[in-house]
Order: C-alpha cells, then structure tokens, then sequence
C-alpha cells in the first residue's frame, strides 16, 4: 500500500464553520513501508502510526501522519474498511448516506476493517493514533482499531485533524475503549496542516 491515489472530492461542500461534523476524503492509501529485514528497529526508538485518511477531506490526516513517521522513523499503518466507504456514503447532508445512518444509530458504527493487527506489534512501544473528527468524536472506524489490540506496556498519542473542532475528549474516549496503554493528551491539528508544525509538535514531545 503507498499513497497512491488522488484525492477525491466529495459530492456536498463543507464550510470551514462546520463544528459539528469535519471533512472527509476518500483520498490516497496510506502504507506501512516495508521494514528492513537486516536491521530491525529497536522498539524504544520505534512508533507506530495509525492514519485513518479514508475518513478525512482534505488529506490532513496524511500530511500530519506522513510528518510523524519522518520525524520519529516509524511505520505507517492504514486502516481500511472491509466495505469502502463512497463519496456518496459520506454524504453527511444526506440523513439516508451511510455515514448519517451510523452517527444516528450506534449500533452501526461497528465497522468491519480489512486488517486490525499491524505487523510485530510487541516491538512498539509508542503509537500514535490519528483520525479526523466526526460530530466532535473520533471517526468511529478507528474504534475497531482501538478495541481489537492490547496497548498493554505502549504509550498512545492520539493526535486529530479538523477544520475547526478541538480534540475534545475523543482521545479519552479511545483510551476507555482501549483500556490498556498509557495514554497521553492529544493534539489537534488544523486541515492545513503543514509538515514543520507537526515535526515541530513531535519534537516537543521528546519523544
């Protein structure tokens, strides 16, 4: 998987005010680079990068987890559901779209992904989670994610991206479903994100 694919635009526009529910993109596929079989990375200087850029509308989410992975020398993985979401699933002015029938109905939002397990998991010991905000919580497809692994030993950055909507308490959230992981304050970042704020974001961490 690379980041491959153009960004798609969706067939309702969005405003920069939309508190209450932020872009989406159907855009480019996030992949985890290949690992180099000689010299495998030790996991206290390894982080491991979770994008969820099916979910976000302007590639944000991909710009800020691209910049992650540069500065901290991780790995990328993106999460992907088993069903695709459309443009028109992601019509959130459509009551009927996909996507508005599972923010009304939680029992849909339990969304199947085509992988929820990343490769040499024990080996990390830092992760960082990022997604797009949705009606003021994380996409929900993350939460497949979140509850199918044992953060265990790990520490857990959740980090979002939004026109306009702070972070809210999407990282606790995550942490509750996690329950496992010492889970650390999130950041958010705005949709035009550029790669020295989120190396600069990065670096303050000490990480």
């Amino acid at each position: 998987m690379g980041f491959m694919d153009d960004l798609k635009k969706l067939t309702k526009p969005y405003t920069e005010d939309d508190d209450d529910f932020d872009e989406f993109d159907d855009d480019a596929r996030p992949s985890r680079p290949s690992r180099s079989s000689s010299a495998p990375k030790p996991s206290y200087n390894t982080s491991f990068d979770l994008d969820s850029d099916d979910f976000s509308a302007t590639g944000s989410t991909k710009t800020a987890a691209e910049a992650i992975a540069a500065a901290t020398g991780g790995d990328l993985l993106e999460l992907e559901p088993a069903e695709p979401y459309t443009s028109a699933d992601l019509d959130y002015n459509n009551a009927d779209s996909r996507v508005s029938r599972e923010h009304d109905d939680e029992t849909l939002r339990d969304v199947a992904l085509k992988t929820t397990t990343a490769d040499n998991w024990a080996d990390y010991d830092t992760v960082y989670i990022g997604y797009p905000i949705w009606w003021g919580i994380a996409a929900w497809p993350v939460d497949t994610f979140v509850k199918a692994n044992d953060f265990t030993g790990k520490t857990v950055i959740p980090f979002c991206t939004s026109a306009s909507s702070g972070i809210g308490e999407s990282g606790a959230q995550l942490a509750a479903l996690a329950g496992t992981g010492d889970w650390q304050e999130g950041q958010r970042f705005p949709s035009a994100v550029t790669q020295q704020e989120v190396t600069d974001w990065v670096k303050s961490l000490g990480k």
